[in-house]
């Protein structure tokens, strides 16, 4: 019997999730040859959903429309789709309304965001994060390549750097902060991180991000605001 995936996980958005990834199991999708690992989900095959998704080799999805919004980032191979092949290090928002039909030659893994956007206004974004320019956040040793700022300060979103020993400083998160953890090591509030895990802490968190020996890391922030 096929599994089927739970239609709540880590779905209340007020408390603190993590998760290493590597550690959950891949669940088919109704699609075959693609998979994924939830991190956090509401509602059954339409979601609200977060999750790192596998296509195998040859492998497509057919044509569909995101009425609430489709963002990601390719971890491994080359994701494909009308719009064009997009290799790892690249983000990609497809605001609500988009519509296309994604496939993989050699397979690939991405990290995907599903009905998260504000219904008007969002933009198309494609960044290529392996070329872009890495500017100072803020501290010794924080850099970061921002992927997104919604004008209305409801999302921010980047890549982050912290080098060796660098810490951003302690910060008051209004709108919560939610992290994946690409390489190297983090530490939140004494609890430490290895590459390949997802966080979450909720708005009004206040803490620091470290890292002992160095690290990279997708990050979204002030969206989880009730």
């Amino acid at each position: 019997m096929a599994q089927t995936i739970s239609t709540h996980i880590n779905a209340d958005l007020t408390q603190p999730a993590a998760a290493k990834v590597e550690e959950i199991e891949w669940i088919p999708s109704p699609q075959p040859g693609v998979s994924r690992r939830p991190l956090d989900r509401i509602g059954g095959e339409v979601a609200r959903a977060t999750s790192i998704v596998r296509y195998d080799s040859d492998k497509a999805f057919p044509y569909h429309k995101h009425a609430m919004g489709e963002e990601y980032l390719v971890i491994d191979g080359v994701f494909s789709d009308n719009d064009g092949d997009f290799p790892s290090g690249t983000y990609v928002r497809n605001p609500p309304g988009s519509s296309h039909a994604p496939h993989s030659r050699d397979g690939c893994i991405i990290f995907v965001k599903l009905r998260q956007m504000q219904p008007q206004g969002e933009p198309h974004v494609v960044v290529d994060t392996t070329t872009a320019e890495w500017e100072p956040a803020g501290s010794d040793g924080y850099s970061r390549v921002k992927l997104h700022e919604a004008a209305d300060g409801s999302e921010f979103v980047a890549m982050e750097r912290l080098e060796a020993g660098a810490s951003t400083g302690d910060r008051t998160l209004e709108g919560g902060e939610e992290i994946l953890l690409l390489d190297g090591d983090l530490e939140i509030e004494g609890d430490r991180f290895d590459a390949q895990a997802w966080i979450r802490r909720p708005a009004g968190s206040s803490y620091a991000l470290s890292s002992r020996g160095g690290c990279r890391f997708w990050v979204k922030r002030n969206h989880l605001v009730s």
